[in-house]
């Protein structure tokens, strides 16, 4: 996705990228649905548009959308911004960048968006699920977009210790909390849009401490920011734990809630054993 070249690190594909999008129902099926503006503005009969990057900055051991590893870059199908912004109808009420990851693939995103802003203004909402591992400044450019649109940014806050992090997803967290934080300063001042968090309750790695640390974090920015707590299932290389039982995910949502937090959600209820 990124290359050196004379010293500088760059897109490979240019504007380009390997990357797919389709259309869901809103309020759609993503981890924010459940404090999403399209539930509480009932917008029945609008669509989102659900972008899919190939592509991660993160090596997650439980990654659930693994497939996106599969096959070379070179038989994948690159597409511009402009085939992108051709999707975008009277009824897209809102653009999701998830994956894989943005991260890698930031430039065309950015490149889509300002086309996005330039010909709808803020009649569609701008939002990101994302690891968070970008640079500060890309970090800032992503929040600007969802701030204007009344989009949501939603980390997902893999653990708080960052021996932990590595140990699960090949990489330190300190970039990601640095952004989390600056974002939700960002979204705070202006009024605008909506930061969110989730945290994959991992048997065994993610237990009701660790996400009481996150959620910690998270209060000492802004209590009302929504956290959703995600049920664990086996996959990709961590196929041998169990799927995440009830008492689990009881004691992380006391938890967060003794950590302050105001505004807490167990999500996957329906994988909980």
């Amino acid at each position: 996705m990124r290359a050196n070249s004379k010293g500088r690190v760059g897109p490979v594909f240019g504007d380009d990228a390997i990357v797919d999008w389709y259309y869901d129902p809103v309020p759609t099926n993503c981890v924010a649905e459940w404090t999403c503006p399209a539930t509480l503005e009932h917008a029945a009969g609008k669509k989102n548009l659900s972008v899919f990057f190939y592509g991660c900055s993160f090596d997650c051991l439980f990654c659930q959308n693994w497939h996106h590893r599969e096959g070379s870059s070179a038989c994948r199908p690159k597409r511009s911004p402009g085939q992108l912004l051709k999707a975008v109808d009277r009824d897209t009420y809102c653009v999701c960048f998830f994956g894989g990851d943005p991260t890698p693939q930031l430039q065309y995103a950015f490149c889509f968006c300002e086309s996005l802003v330039e010909n709808k203004g803020d009649a569609v909402r701008i939002c990101w699920e994302t690891n968070g591992s970008m640079s500060s400044g890309l970090a800032a450019r992503m929040a600007d977009f969802s701030t204007r649109t009344g989009g949501t940014v939603k980390f997902d806050l893999k653990a708080f210790d960052e021996n932990l992090h590595f140990v699960l997803c090949g990489t330190s967290n300190k970039q990601a909390l640095h952004n989390f934080a600056t974002i939700a300063k960002k979204m705070r001042e202006s009024g605008k849009g909506q930061l969110v968090a989730s945290t994959l309750l991992v048997p065994g790695y993610v237990d009701s401490d660790e996400v009481c640390r996150i959620a910690g974090f998270i209060a000492q920015l802004d209590q009302a920011i929504p956290y959703s707590l995600l049920a664990f299932h086996p996959d990709y290389l961590m196929r041998d734990l169990p799927i995440t039982t009830g008492a689990h995910a009881l004691e992380a949502l006391a938890g967060a809630g003794r950590a302050g937090l105001t505004n807490v959600h167990l999500g996957n209820m329906h994988l909980l054993r």
